[in-house]
């Protein structure tokens, strides 16, 4: 049931983008369990972590893109589509910081949409195992609200 919602979300998300993101974004993240990040003024994104090709995909909640936060200093009195692309960065950046992957920098990025941005990243170790042990973001592992 969850990856049918995804699928939708995603597919409702890339109209715009044609058939090749939708296509990428199927095959690399449809399998995978999101995990929650919150920034600034308790703003949670998902992300989807592709941790053997070293990609995310970071995916933010409609209604928050269009009335932004609105609480603190960051973003007061800006249109969120103006500190859109800040925010979905500081997102994965904070997603790393919290897996325990500081020494890595994210090195490109993709936009989809306006909800759904893609981040690759490299790392100075190895590429875990398929079957590595990963660690998990404590107490937000409630997937769901990017695809609303």
């Amino acid at each position: 049931m969850q990856r049918l919602a995804f699928l939708l979300a995603v597919a409702t998300g890339l109209a715009v983008t044609g058939c090749t993101g939708f296509s990428h974004i199927s095959k690399t993240y449809v399998s995978l369990t999101p995990q929650v990040v919150t920034i600034s003024c308790n703003d949670p994104y998902e992300v989807y972590d592709q941790r053997q090709q070293r990609r995310m995909l970071v995916v933010s909640n409609a209604l928050r893109e269009v009335t932004g936060c609105g609480i603190g200093d960051r973003y007061a009195e800006r249109d969120p589509g103006e500190t859109r692309a800040a925010r979905f960065r500081l997102a994965a950046r904070t997603y790393l910081d919290e897996t325990v992957r500081e020494d890595c920098k994210i090195i490109g990025e993709a936009v989809f949409t306006d909800l759904q941005t893609e981040f690759v990243y490299a790392c100075g170790g190895p590429i875990e195992s398929r079957t590595a042990k990963v660690p998990r973001l404590p107490g937000r592992t409630t997937p769901g609200i990017g695809l609303r």
